[in-house]
């Protein structure tokens, strides 16, 4: 199976295919990063936040604001939210119980919790990084809340090299590449040698939502399957699904 999560999340994931027997390539879609002037920013944001709501956009947000303030705490009587539960773990690991949507680890399914319907004239941290959807401050800034986006991380391009390259070419049918992010699709598409995209676009691809289930067939995908959401069970079980009937 093809790891598209960038190369610091996807050891989890990795673990858990080699555990089911599968061989794990690790081809990241996306590179995250801090920038000291990001540091700098973010960490006094953290510091000083005193936000009736917090929103953390992913583990990844979780792991690079505690990696700025190890010390973080969320106000007494203040509520926490996460985007799905792989976000709710990190934050749990941590102390701090949040509030998920339980039929879709997304934007969208985060908004539809009934604890974010109203929130006029409340003051929401929302932890995450620049750019991707924008889809959670205008809904809620709409909603009548004050929001503060703090960015914590930055995305950007992976750094392939020969290495992902050969250990794709090497690797037997059928491939299995496992997708979670819209951005990492793109820039796969983006850079990949086109022989190996061309491969991959006749396999096995599974999605995390309706959403990159499009994406995918736009950017001319044959076999995409939707996950049920982005966890990493979810994907293995669409995966696990889908070899299964490849298999027949």
């Amino acid at each position: 199976m093809i790891i598209t999560r960038p190369a610091d999340a996807a050891a989890s994931l990795r673990r858990k295919v080699e555990a089911l027997g599968g061989g794990a390539i690790g081809v990241p879609g996306l590179s995250l990063r801090q920038t000291p002037e990001l540091q700098r920013v973010a960490a006094r944001s953290l510091a000083e936040a005193r936000a009736q709501d917090w929103i953390f956009s992913s583990p990844a947000a979780v792991r690079f604001a505690f990696r700025l303030v190890p010390s973080l705490r969320i106000p007494h009587g203040a509520r926490a939210f996460g985007v799905g539960a792989g976000t709710q773990r990190a934050l749990a690991r941590r102390g701090i119980r949040a509030l998920v949507p339980v039929d879709r680890s997304d934007s969208e399914g985060l908004l539809e919790l009934p604890e974010l319907t109203d929130v006029r004239d409340r003051d929401v941290a929302l932890i995450g990084a620049a750019g991707g959807r924008d889809l959670i401050a205008p809904t809620l800034s709409e909603r009548g809340a004050r929001v503060e986006s703090i960015h914590v991380y930055e995305r950007g391009p992976p750094q392939l090299n020969r290495r992902h390259f050969e250990a794709l070419a090497r690797a037997s049918d059928p491939l299995i590449t496992l997708i979670s992010s819209g951005e990492a699709l793109v820039n796969l598409v983006a850079l990949l040698p086109p022989p190996l995209l061309a491969r991959l676009r006749h396999q096995i691809l599974i999605v995390s939502s309706a959403r990159l289930a499009a994406i995918a067939e736009k950017q001319g995908f044959e076999d995409v399957r939707e996950a049920a959401s982005a966890s990493a069970d979810d994907l293995l079980d669409a995966a696990c699904k889908a070899l299964a009937r490849h298999r027949l």
